[in-house]
């Protein structure tokens, strides 16, 4: 008896010792902090964070989408109100965050409402230069008090989004869906950087795109707006336009210019001037609306070109490429890729009808899908 008395006690000594062995062989920032760990955001600030975010809010609509396709879980409020077409690619579980505002086109924040949602971060985008938004970032951290403030690149430039993806997924404990969207989203730029660089001049399409409910706002090519037209290879008419004159809401035009300029393509993300514009006599002579080639992004839960510029323009890649050069991208099916986007990012499982209705809406023709 007394024997085993001795091996119990031994047993108890050895575990004892492999518990304080655990302890002391814990990272500093897991046992010494409480649970807290120190990164360097995207302009080189040591913040300190939880060892696991569980919550998180963003100031603005590009980056409150790229935490929704990585970690919808986790994300605590949105910037926006979706609309009723929207949530009906909307998950229930995620249609009634609360809407908290931003600071970007609107400027509508309410410091007050972010803080009441408790994340344990706050995600801030940075512009491209990054310096010239320190001291936003500052302001913000001094209003949000002890909830700390990560600096994040800016995220609308499809392109260059790749690094602020694979960081937002380190960021909170999300780097398996980052790096898929990432492989998703090389995967067409590939495609199209291969096959827009064999165009000639003489084989570009011009393309205008229509903004407004009027379609006489544009935006020339270089600026984010437009992106994806000068990605794959299209010939953005407004070009000749000075891109200092454009605006958030784009450069005025009149129809007289878009009939001067006759564009192949028409692009926009209006659903109210899609709707009438085959019916417009004011519009009725232009070389696209003859051939019935202008096309809307769809919408749904984000729209695919712009507005906002950012991770939901990924998917807008394929689909531009397949609106402005249908014969040369005859090796994507836009059915299964809309479903493999939908499911593995927007956390909604699609059928093919589903797919078909929201590409057919879109101007494209079945024999194109």
């Amino acid at each position: 008896m007394e024997k085993k008395v001795k091996v119990i006690i031994l047993i108890l000594v050895i575990l004892v010792a492999l518990g304080v062995a655990t302890h002391l062989f814990l990272t500093p920032t897991t046992v010494e902090s409480g649970g807290s760990q120190n990164i360097t955001d995207m302009i080189n600030r040591s913040v300190e964070i939880p060892s696991t975010v569980n919550n998180v809010i963003a100031t603005s609509p590009p980056m409150t989408t790229v935490l929704y396709m990585l970690a919808p879980d986790k994300l605590k409020a949105v910037n926006f109100q979706w609309t009723d077409d929207e949530l009906k690619y909307v998950p229930g579980e995620y249609a009634n965050y609360p809407v908290v505002g931003g600071w970007y086109g609107t400027q509508d924040g309410s410091y007050e409402e972010f803080i009441a949602a408790e994340p344990d971060i706050v995600i801030e985008s940075i512009d491209e230069g990054g310096d010239g938004d320190a001291s936003t970032v500052a302001e913000r951290q001094e209003k949000f008090g002890t909830i700390p403030v990560i600096a994040v690149r800016d995220t609308t430039n499809v392109e260059k989004i790749g690094e602020s993806i694979s960081f937002m997924g380190k960021v909170i404990g999300a780097e398996d869906k980052a790096n898929q969207l990432n492989e998703f989203n090389n995967k067409y730029l590939d495609m199209v950087h291969d096959r827009s660089s064999k165009l000639s001049d003489a084989d570009k399409r011009t393309v205008y795109y229509a903004a407004g409910n009027d379609g006489l706002q544009t935006y020339p090519s270089g600026g984010s707006h437009g992106q994806l037209i000068d990605l794959v290879g299209g010939k953005n008419v407004a070009d000749s336009l000075n891109q200092g004159n454009s605006t958030p809401t784009g450069v005025q035009v009149s129809i007289e210019q878009v009939i001067k300029w006759d564009p192949d393509v028409i692009i926009t993300n209006d659903m109210d001037f899609y709707n009438k514009v085959y019916d417009d006599p004011n519009w009725a002579h232009i070389k696209a609306v003859q051939n019935k080639e202008v096309y809307v992004s769809p919408q749904s839960p984000f729209k695919w070109f712009d507005k906002p510029v950012g991770a939901n323009m990924i998917i807008g890649v394929p689909w531009t490429a397949k609106v402005i050069y249908p014969d040369d991208y005859k090796d994507i099916n836009m059915v299964e890729t809309t479903k493999e986007f939908y499911s593995n990012f927007y956390h909604i499982d699609l059928s093919d009808d589903d797919a078909k209705e929201i590409l057919l809406g879109s101007g494209l023709k079945e024999s194109n899908l």
